[in-house]
């Protein structure tokens, strides 16, 4: 799974989150980085009020009737998620002993690598680098 940080990086980097069922995130506070949410119309699911989005925690007896604003979640988008983003740009994946090489193209007629031991990480940290 994409590290928290890499995730911050992404959303530094402009990368924008539309939350839908399946989404990963956490929230941003200190006592809460280390849990992981899942948004699913059973139990988090994204609502709008006064033209802001909520992520409501509706389906949990711990959370009910809470809800956090997006800009108090970070977004850790999965691995097909991170490819999209990377888009036509994606040259190659491949598995180089315990790492993960993801190759992109920068530009036209000019490729770069990434690795990392994480498959997500190493997309992610190809999507940072554009």
């Amino acid at each position: 799974m994409i590290t928290v940080e890499l995730a911050r990086s992404l959303l530094d980097h402009g990368v924008l989150w539309e939350p839908a069922a399946g989404d990963r995130f956490v929230i941003d506070a200190e006592l809460l980085t280390g849990e992981v949410f899942w948004i699913s119309d059973l139990t988090v699911e994204v609502q709008t009020y006064r033209d802001q989005s909520l992520l409501g925690f509706n389906g949990t007896t711990e959370w009910a009737l809470d809800s956090v604003t997006l800009d108090q979640a970070v977004w850790l988008p999965r691995e097909d998620q991170l490819r999209e983003l990377l888009g036509d740009r994606l040259e190659s994946v491949r598995r180089l002993g315990d790492r993960w090489e993801v190759t992109y193209a920068v530009r036209p007629g000019y490729v770069q690598s990434v690795t990392d031991p994480d498959l997500e990480c190493a997309y992610a940290k190809a999507v940072i680098s554009l």
